[in-house]
């Protein structure tokens, strides 16, 4: 089982690749690859096929799956990437910021 540190519709940054620098929200994840897919970031261009009568076919941009290790977390409080840390309260476990504790909500 992997566990990854972001979640569906964390804001994260690119610090790796050819879209180094950019950010934006994950619209989905999937643990047992490894891999995110984050809004606007690693655009790729699909050739679609017609499917019924009267709809287009051709190239449609849009977004390809990475890998969690490429993105890293942004604090929406500090507004830093910042690793995910782990606080137990009330028996409950958290995202806290490495920076300045700020709880992460998603």
């Amino acid at each position: 089982m992997n566990n990854l540190n972001v979640k569906t519709g964390d804001n994260v940054k690119v610090i790796s690749g050819h879209d180094k620098g950019k950010s934006g929200k994950i619209v989905s994840v999937s643990a047992k690859e490894g891999k995110v897919i984050v809004e606007g970031v690693n655009m790729v261009t699909k050739h679609v096929k017609p499917r019924q009568a009267g709809q287009l076919g051709g190239r449609v941009q849009a977004e390809g799956a990475m890998y969690a290790s490429k993105v890293m977390l942004v604090c929406p409080k500090c507004d830093k990437t910042t690793r995910v840390a782990h606080k137990i309260e009330d028996g409950k476990k958290i995202r806290v910021c490495k920076h300045c504790g700020a709880e992460l909500k998603y």
